[in-house]
């Protein structure tokens, strides 16, 4: 990204508790982007086609959206969040994150992990429902988004709060100036932000590369003390759905990001550290990754449909089979959102009665689609079977398999 560096001195501080070193006056250099509002710069034609390919791709996964696939939306921003997170190394799968809102919900107490992912998914939906759809995207929609991500966390000080001081990535803890990269001063991000609005509610440049600008423009600025890059991320939906590209389903792109994090990371450098030509690699190494994303997604939705036909068949071949318009029917097409469900789940997700509820998930556990996860009938939940063993691999970024033949392998 064109801009340039400023000399300055950080000043010497003789009461620091640290080493004699790290308390001398020292000199650090800071980056200032220039403006992307404005940026002029053009795709040679292989990368442009990456970006086209990208951008069909997408929309092919959003080509199936329907009111009855509405939990596998759900699936998918969830996976995204998750990938994001794990990006900044919070470690925790889909089974795990689903065990701690079982806890959540009986009164137990989560794992400081588990709560940080599960304000990145109310983060992720605040930024897709909310900041995708007003008029004009703010700095008050992108300070909302960080807020709703960190309000839980350790450090839920700084949540929804922009930096006042300079902040810097690699180095020490005491000073900037052995930095891998120091941000813009203080004084200038609110100038930067106001600019990244604007570039966020402009539609000239394609979807796909406005997306990649955005985020990579929003990680040199680094606007707060923490939660940077899971914002970042957030914001890449945030122009996706907001350019109608992702209408429905979000491509899963921290996914691909996590699975290659350090190309990810190396990416985002030569944004800011090699001009428009590291624009230019960056955006084909973000449209790349898109593709995949996408194209990962659109075979997990075939998968998981595949594998919800198998449990109706299940429990249509049951000794127990319920009538036509019976919960147990119901309960099944909201399990690819709740994997772990119990029976307040249930309820709130379909909308019937709590004795039918009860009725449907003993009829679901007798046809083999619900497998109970403890004996106890005080807070009771099921998991449903074989969906956890398939989610793996999207979590991994891996294409699934034969999924006939693991439906074959359920039976």
């Amino acid at each position: 990204m064109p801009g340039h560096r400023i000399s300055r001195i950080w000043q010497y501080n003789p009461i620091l508790d640290a080493p004699m070193k790290y308390r001398r006056a020292c000199r650090y250099e800071p980056f200032i982007p220039d403006p992307l509002t404005g940026l002029s710069f053009s795709l040679d034609s292989e990368v442009a086609g990456v970006v086209s390919e990208a951008e069909g791709a997408i929309r092919r996964l959003n080509d199936v959206a329907q009111p009855a696939l509405a939990p596998l939306a759900r699936l998918l921003l969830r996976t995204e969040s998750i990938a994001s997170s794990k990006v900044e190394g919070l470690q925790l799968g889909l089974r795990e994150l689903a065990r701690a809102e079982t806890r959540i919900e009986s009164g137990g107490k989560p794992s400081p992990t588990a709560v940080e992912v599960l304000g990145n998914i109310d983060a992720m939906e605040l930024a897709i429902q909310h900041a995708a759809s007003v008029e004009r995207f703010t700095m008050d929609d992108m300070i909302a988004i960080h807020r709703r991500l960190m309000e839980k966390a350790p450090n839920a000080k700084i949540a929804g709060t922009i930096r006042t001081e300079q902040n810097w990535i690699g180095g020490n803890n005491y000073n900037p100036c052995a930095a891998d990269f120091v941000p813009p001063p203080p004084e200038l991000v609110d100038t930067l932000l106001s600019d990244l609005c604007i570039a966020i509610n402009e539609a000239v440049l394609p979807p796909l590369v406005q997306a990649a600008l955005v985020h990579a423009q929003f990680e040199t600025i680094h606007p707060f003390h923490d939660g940077n890059g899971r914002t970042g991320r957030a914001l890449i939906q945030v122009v996706l759905r907001r350019r109608q590209i992702a209408p429905s389903y979000v491509p899963p792109i921290s996914v691909m990001l996590a699975n290659t994090r350090d190309r990810y990371i190396d990416g985002l450098t030569r944004f800011r550290e090699d001009g428009i030509q590291g624009v230019s690699d960056w955006v084909e190494h973000f449209a790349g990754a898109t593709a995949g994303a996408a194209r990962l997604a659109t075979a997990y939705l075939r998968a998981v449909q595949l594998l919800t036909a198998h449990w109706r068949a299940q429990l249509a071949a049951s000794t127990q089979a319920p009538r036509t318009d019976a919960t147990a029917w119901a309960i099944i097409e909201t399990l690819p959102a709740h994997p772990m469900i119990t029976a307040a789940v249930a309820v709130a997700a379909t909308g019937r009665s709590k004795p039918s509820i009860y009725q449907g998930l003993k009829e679901l556990e007798a046809a083999g689609v619900l497998i109970p996860l403890s004996t106890s009938p005080r807070n009771q939940s099921w998991e449903a079977v074989g969906l956890f063993d398939l989610l793996a691999g999207l979590e991994a970024g891996e294409l699934p398999g034969d999924i006939d033949d693991g439906v074959k392998h359920l039976r």
